[in-house]
């Protein structure tokens, strides 16, 4: 999958994750469709999906046995480190800790790593 078609998978799990998991009726810029989508958003997306690809790939499939904290976890850690590329000042909740994530959030970020792990099984 090239660096594109990463991004747009990583997006369109996002959305998947938040129609499944946000309480309600979620804020448009959750589930903006990749052609709205900025930029920055676009090449952080792609670069998450690298990461989480690359790890499942060195850990030599294994990272599948991670827990869903763990997988999800890696996600909103990654995602907190392209944060702070792409802005001087990120947002503090485009940088929260884990923990203070809410659960629908969390949800969704395991539910990226599962997908991602997924589709590079199917790949390989």
């Amino acid at each position: 999958m090239s660096q594109t078609e990463g991004a747009r998978f990583f997006r369109e799990s996002w959305i998947a994750g938040v129609r499944r998991h946000f309480p309600g009726e979620p804020k448009a810029g959750y589930v903006t469709p990749w052609e709205e989508t900025p930029q920055w958003e676009r090449e952080a997306a792609g670069a998450v999906y690298a990461q989480v690809r690359q790890f499942a790939e060195v850990s030599g499939g294994q990272a599948a046995r991670l827990s869903r904290e763990q997988k999800g976890r890696f996600v909103a850690l990654c995602w907190t480190a392209q944060m702070y590329k792409h802005f001087e000042e990120p947002k503090p909740g485009y940088v929260a800790d884990w923990d203070a994530l809410p659960a629908w959030q969390r949800e969704t970020d395991a539910d990226i790593f599962e997908a991602i792990e997924a589709a590079r099984r199917l790949a390989t």
